[in-house]
């Protein structure tokens, strides 16, 4: 500090705050800037490292208050080379913060980042990847490929973690690298440490959440390393079991829903039907054969129940999910205490709770009854959660706790929060719709809230008492009446218009009130409310119809006064009813049925809860916390039928007993990683220790005794040669054993199995080492030289082994000379370094997307659109439709593939849009087995694929139809095109005129539409029409040509119309195109996806100016 305050004098700085640098903000109005953070630089290009430690420090502490510290970029990327540890741990956070906006700088300097992958101090290659993933440069992918893949095999467990977090990263910046990325992922899951388990659950979940397969094996482990993980990877990894679970084990609670249903249906059987009823319940439950649970499902509840205990309520959220989703019901009670814990947190914690609570306590009402009083509502609770307790305490309300609940709901009533009040008045009209016993108590005690001072308590009270008389209207014709002479004093539209319907639709019970209401309200219906207007018409209707005596010249008088009405919804109303009620001549047959029309007796509104249907999203989530689908959300898949395979969870130990003599069994064991104890490589010894691991999970297996006795067996089961040896090994082994016990109870079998040869001892000494210290910079500090031999060393082990794994014969090992091979050529691929990647790249048919025929009659002649082969739904193409090339024949050898969209509706599923293929073989022989497979698509994309065509002859075409769900946008579907013997990488990408379906709108309509999507929603532009458009025929010719839209009547000759909807979920498309004089005119697209609408403006614009 001493040097820094030496150096800050010497430049006469200020006294002031240093880490601003000569900000122009203190200096006065006049100062310029261009002195800013000169101290800083200068200290930065120093050669005393004490200097530039502290200038690091200073960055670091602008860049924590949130000021702006790009403009030193260059200065401190400079310093990215410094030997000092300390000063380059700081520049490679400062780089991580700036990297992505500098991005031109920091490639300069992407050599250094790549040496700083081989330091020996494993935080500098951690910083060193996390800056690399920061640079969002598609041209250093390959760099990137690299560094984590070496990263996923360093022996570091902070930097496999690291490696983690870069491969949603890499994935996002070029999803082509997915297949690779997967098989990182599959390494690093079958990683042992708990520091690494959360962020490769969370790359898994970002790049591939749909390969359960990948989990099978590690399902255990990640059960037993669980309670262990940091807290937010524990939150990751219970939500994907959650997910994962629901897939692989039964529904725990089948027999009991089956019991119940049997149950309601033969309660009160009628005679003659109680004899079949039975034979059909009991042949029903002697199907359904006796539930067993899982012991892997039984693993998962276990193993998560502690973490109900945890400190951060996200943890304990996630587990109040899984057991929701998973449990038993008899089981599912546990979580209650722990959610009511957590409602003695933040606000912010006690809402997202309360939200779950509101939706769990409508299935399982039981599970929360005896924590009644901690749902009580506190004077300093925020209204959103006071709301929330009022939904959790009517869900809770019955016959033996309604008094209690009730009289806390008077009590709300007199709170001074308006909302609050009406929320409490709605929750007491929910208590009297579901439990009849208090019905009468509560319409009274709301009747005695009409007399309140408060409007908006009157308004409220109104409109639930209208919906509770509308169950027993003619007991309390008494309460209408009192209503009615409440018309005068109650302002609030939707108030009043509730009481008019009252009148209106119980006239007969107030005859004489009736008339004398319609009288006030014709005097003041200029004045009201659109609302009020709407039920003054009906309420004249009514009268007219049950007393037309009275009230014939009224309704005439209200009639004529909607008929000039400025809102075209009342005056259609006051036509439709006029001709409707008034017999004409031109009346036409249902002015016989008007009475019948008006007064029939309508249903009595159900009053439900807004979290009835919520439970469809997984709990905890933020679907579910807004009720509607956010981006990137996993659907909870529903249970199997039948339970799938279990023995997929089972991880095989390879019995190297079988081997023909110790000399071939030591050859396999040197070949083994160097670092395969602490990484958890891939391949047999990673199965076995992740079978070790999960002891507790499966019956078979008992921790670190079996893998003592079963390296026991191992050296017992060879020929009688070296005995001597032998003894000495076993001795140390069970020295080695012991200590290990000392340490960790489980301990995994790989260890055992490195014992022979003086080079193993050491390595294995060295990895002792290793995880007995607690930082791991001791044995990191070995020389470059042979940490790079290492690495290289499990790289190629790596590679070899998952090809073991995938020929799936763990326990087989291939022979000794094709293993040589296999690694050779893996040395010489690592000598290419970075020219490895691109054959991969290049191996790839890359195929042109949206390619346009230049001659479309051409093109459309080889459409053979009567083929037998053909599925019902099978569309020809009307007129001249585009045809896109797929695959051209060259790239797929002989056979040329073709698509078009045909703009009609696919009929498996209305949400698709319709695309016709059309295959053509070229070749002199015949293909066989066309289908798709390994669709790579985006989030909320899907495809309905078609039917395999099994035989295309030479020279012929076929055509076919499948459905793509775009999900309304112009992303591509990506996926695999099969042939017999081949595989080609195919997508189709839609323009955003075929996201759309024609919808076919009047003119008012139209308009109506139009009224709601202004502001953000509605996009103009001015432009020149083509010379070629000329009329009104050639616009609508271009425009329906562009997007698959309707044309909409419309009265003027200058303005064309025309409506669509989005094929994916219904979102309206209006589209206007208004000529003005000289050849200009106005284009208009009005949708609520602004990104489609932004779309359609550019192309509708590109046809019309041609």
């Amino acid at each position: 500090m001493s040097a820094s305050s030496a150096f800050s004098d010497e430049k006469g700085g200020s006294s002031g705050e240093p880490e601003y640098g000569h900000d122009p903000a203190s200096g006065g109005i006049f100062s310029s800037d261009y002195k800013r953070h000169d101290d800083l630089k200068e200290m930065l290009d120093s050669n005393k490292d004490s200097l530039k430690l502290e200038a690091m420090k200073r960055i670091v502490a602008m860049i924590a208050r949130g000021k702006n510290a790009s403009d030193l970029f260059p200065a401190v990327v400079k310093n990215v080379a410094c030997k000092n540890i300390e000063v380059k741990k700081l520049v490679y956070v400062y780089l991580v913060r700036y990297a992505e906006e500098q991005q031109d700088l920091a490639l300069l300097s992407i050599s250094t980042f790549q040496r700083g992958l081989k330091d020996p101090n494993q935080l500098i290659r951690a910083s060193a990847l996390r800056v690399l993933s920061s640079i969002r440069v598609t041209i250093i992918v390959p760099i990137m490929m690299l560094a984590i893949k070496e990263a996923a095999s360093d022996m570091s467990p902070y930097v496999r973690k690291t490696a983690a977090h870069a491969i949603p990263k890499l994935h996002s910046l070029d999803p082509e690298q997915k297949d690779q990325l997967i098989e990182v992922i599959e390494k690093l899951l079958a990683d042992k440490t708990t520091l690494v388990a959360g962020s490769v659950v969370m790359a898994f979940e970002e790049v591939c959440p749909d390969r359960i397969d990948l989990i099978h094996k590690n399902y255990r482990k990640l059960c037993n390393l669980l309670i262990d993980v940091e807290e937010w990877g524990q939150v990751v990894i219970i939500n994907m079991l959650t997910r994962y679970a629901r897939t692989q084990f039964l529904n725990p609670n089948i027999n009991e829903s089956l019991l119940e249903d049997g149950g309601e249906t033969s309660f009160y059987p009628s005679d003659d039907e109680e004899d079949e009823e039975k034979k059909v319940d009991t042949s029903a439950l002697a199907k359904r054969k006796p539930y067993v649970m899982d012991p892997d499902h039984r693993l998962l509840l276990r193993n998560t129940k502690p973490l109900l205990q945890s400190r951060n309520a996200a943890v304990v959220m996630a587990v109040a999910q899984l057991y929701f989703h998973l449990a038993p019901k008899a089981e599912v009670g546990v979580i209650a205490k722990a959610l009511v814990r957590l409602m003695r947190s933040h606000s912010e914690v006690q809402y997202v709770v309360l939200q779950n609570v509101a939706t769990m306590s409508i299935k399982r009402r039981g599970m929360f009854e005896p924590y009644l009083k901690s749902f009580y509502i506190r004077s300093t609770d925020p209204t959103q959660i006071k709301i929330l307790k009022l939904e959790v305490l009517t869900n809770l309300a019955n016959e033996t706790n309604i008094s209690t609940i009730l009289r806390e709901f008077q009590t709300y009533i007199k709170s001074m929060d308006k909302d609050f009040v009406a929320a409490s008045i709605q929750a007491i009209g929910r208590c009297a719709t579901n439990i009849g016993e208090v019905r009468d108590t509560c319409l009274n005690g709301l009747v005695q809230l009409l007399s309140n001072r408060d409007e908006l308590v009157v308004a409220e009270s109104v409109v639930v008492i209208k919906k509770l008389l509308q169950m027993q209207p003619e007991q309390h014709s008494d309460i209408i009446k009192h209503m009615a002479k409440l018309i005068d004093n109650i302002q609030v539209p939707m108030a009043r218009a509730s009481i008019l319907w009252l009148i209106g639709e119980y006239c007969e019970h107030v005859p004489k009130i009736a008339p004398d209401v319609l009288r006030k309200m014709a005097k003041s219906f200029t004045n009201e409310e659109d609302i009020v207007k709407l039920q003054i018409i009906n309420l004249a209707a009514k009268l007219y119809l049950t007393n037309s005596k009275q009230t014939k010249l009224l309704t005439q008088y209200v009639l004529n006064l909607a008929k000039y009405d400025q809102n075209y919804d009342i005056r259609d109303r006051a036509r439709f009813i006029r001709q409707l009620i008034v017999p004409t001549d031109k009346s036409g047959a249902l002015n016989k049925y008007a009475k019948k029309l008006f007064l029939a007796l309508k249903p009595a509104p159900v009053l439900e809860s807004p979290f009835k249907d919520r439970d469809h999203f997984q709990l905890g989530s933020l679907s579910h916390l807004l009720n509607a689908k956010a981006s990137g959300y996993q659907e909870l898949p529903d249970w199997p039928e039948s339970a799938p395979d279990p023995s997929v969870r089972n991880v095989e130990i390879p019995d190297w007993s079988k081997c023909p003599s110790r000399k071939d069994r030591k050859e396999k064991k040197v070949e083994k990683p160097f670092y395969s104890d602490s990484e958890g490589e891939s391949g047999p010894t990673e199965s076995a220790d992740s079978e070790s691991d999960s002891g507790s999970g499966s019956p078979s297996v008992s921790g670190s005794d079996e893998s003592a006795s079963g390296s026991e067996s191992e050296e017992s089961g060879g020929d009688t040669e070296s005995e001597d040896e032998d003894e000495e090994e076993e001795k140390k082994k069970k020295k080695r054993m012991e200590k290990i016990k000392a340490k960790k109870p489980v301990e995994e079998s790989a260890e055992s199995e490195q014992s022979s040869g003086a080079e193993d001892r050491k390595r294995i000494r060295k990895v002792g080492k290793d995880r007995k210290s607690t930082s791991e910079s001791a044995s990191e500090s070995e020389s470059s030289e042979s940490e790079e031999e290492s690495e290289d060393e499990s790289e190629e082990e790596s590679e070899s082994d998952t090809d073991i794994r995938k020929k799936k014969a763990p326990a087989k090992q291939p022979p000794k000379q094709s293993k040589k091979e296999s690694k050779k050529e893996t040395q010489e691929m690592s000598l290419l370094d970075l020219d490895d990647f691109e054959p991969t790249l290049a191996s790839a048919p890359v195929t042109p997307v949206n390619y346009l025929s230049s001659s479309l009659v051409s093109d459309l002649e080889g459409l053979s659109l009567t083929d037998t082969i053909l599925a019902p739904t099978t569309i020809a193409p009307s007129g001249l439709v585009k045809m896109y090339e797929l695959l051209h024949r060259i790239t797929g050898e002989g056979l040329a593939v073709e698509y078009c969209f045909s703009r009609q509706p696919f009929s498996p599923d209305p949400h698709m849009v319709a695309v016709q293929i059309q295959f053509t073989n070229n070749t002199s022989s015949e293909t066989k087995s066309l289908h798709i497979e390994e669709p790579k698509l985006q989030s909320g994309i899907r495809i309905k694929e078609f039917p395999e065509i099994e035989l295309l002859p030479a020279g012929e075409s076929v055509t076919v139809v499948m459905g793509i769900d775009f999900c309304d946008s112009t992303q591509a579907a990506n996926f695999q095109l099969c042939t017999h013997s081949r595989k080609f990488f195919v997508s189709i990408q839609p323009p955003v005129g075929e996201l759309m379906t024609p919808a076919f709108l009047t003119e008012s309509d139209f308009k109506k539409e139009q009224g709601k999507l202004m502001g953000m929603n509605e996009i103009s532009e001015k432009l020149t029409l083509g010379e070629k458009c000329v009329n009104e025929h050639v616009i609508v010719e271009r425009v329906t040509a562009t997007a698959n839209l309707s044309r909409v009547p419309c009265g003027s000759e200058k303005e064309c119309r025309f409506a669509g909807k989005t094929v994916s979920s219904g979102c309206i498309v209006l589209v206007t195109v208004a000529n003005k004089e000289g050849g200009g005119a106005q284009l208009t697209v009005n949708c609520e996806k602004m990104l489609i609408g932004t779309m359609l403006v550019k192309d509708i614009l590109q046809a019309l100016t041609q």
